[in-house]
């Protein structure tokens, strides 16, 4: 549809028609934007995971180099429980639209 008005149609139902196609087009668009903040959102979450055990891991292997290391795991922690719960209400919004 073009945005000219010379270019409209003329009749109630055409423009009708033209409208709720419009409309389900962008109910579309705005159902697969939630999708994707969902799965950004979960991937994010995962990423931080994988930080945390890198983290871990490492502090297993190398020892407490000092207090700053276990602040900086429980600081990741703290992340990724709210990008968990992020991505976890981003996914109830994604089922929602």
């Amino acid at each position: 549809m073009e945005n000219s008005p010379d270019l409209l149609p003329d009749d109630v139902a055409a423009l009708r028609a033209e409208l709720i196609a419009a409309r389900a087009k962008g109910a579309q668009i705005e159902a697969e934007l939630a999708v994707a903040k969902a799965k950004a959102s979960e991937d994010l979450a995962v990423i931080a995971r994988q930080k945390l055990r890198i983290e871990k891991l490492e502090r297993q292997l190398y020892g407490p180099k000092a207090e700053r290391r276990a602040r900086l795991i429980e600081q990741m922690e703290f992340q990724l429980e709210e990008l968990e719960m992020a991505a976890t209400e981003d996914e109830l919004a994604a089922e929602m639209a």
